[in-house]
């Protein structure tokens, strides 16, 4: 009776496990509205990584557009250039930030206009977590600003080191 009921325990434990929390979270998922005619659009997020070290491999958002890469965002002297990588790094047990002026997901040949107060689906593959979907509000560029206004800053409006 003792080796049943600790079949049954272990194997519960192995289905708890397998349908707990994924290694990898999505938050503040956004992408910034276009103007009426654009082909690209950019989202930004964060990925909270719970586990061991992962990658984010691609991304697809179908009812949008059919093509998306992953990009960087690098100074060289004083322009800033995007350039497309084949996979973002994510460090386990670390937070990785997606977002203006570094990491980022571009859309390209936009089906239509992002629209503000609209949203869309968007999935991700990881390399180990495997497939993650979300849906990504569209904010206006001003709302999208915002927090890049007060970045560096705390709630005493001290700068931060």
């Amino acid at each position: 009776m003792k080796t049943f009921l600790f079949s049954i325990l272990l194997a519960f434990s192995v289905l708890a496990a397998a349908a707990g929390d994924p290694a990898v979270r999505i938050d503040n998922p956004q992408a910034a509205e276009t103007p009426p005619g654009a082909k690209t659009g950019v989202v930004y997020l964060d990925i909270v990584n719970a586990g061991g070290a992962d990658r984010l491999l691609s991304a697809k958002a179908g009812e949008i557009t059919d093509y998306i890469e992953l990009h960087a965002t690098r100074f060289e002297g004083d322009l800033m250039r995007m350039r497309k990588v084949e996979a973002i790094d994510l460090a386990g047990g670390a937070t990785t930030s997606l977002k203006p002026g570094g990491l980022h997901i571009m859309l390209i040949d936009l089906k239509q206009p992002l629209r503000a107060g609209q949203s869309f689906a968007l999935t991700l593959q990881f390399e180990k977590a495997g497939t993650v979907q979300v849906s990504v509000p569209i904010r206006t560029r001003e709302d999208m600003m915002e927090p890049m206004q007060h970045q560096g800053h705390d709630h005493s409006g001290a700068a931060r080191p």
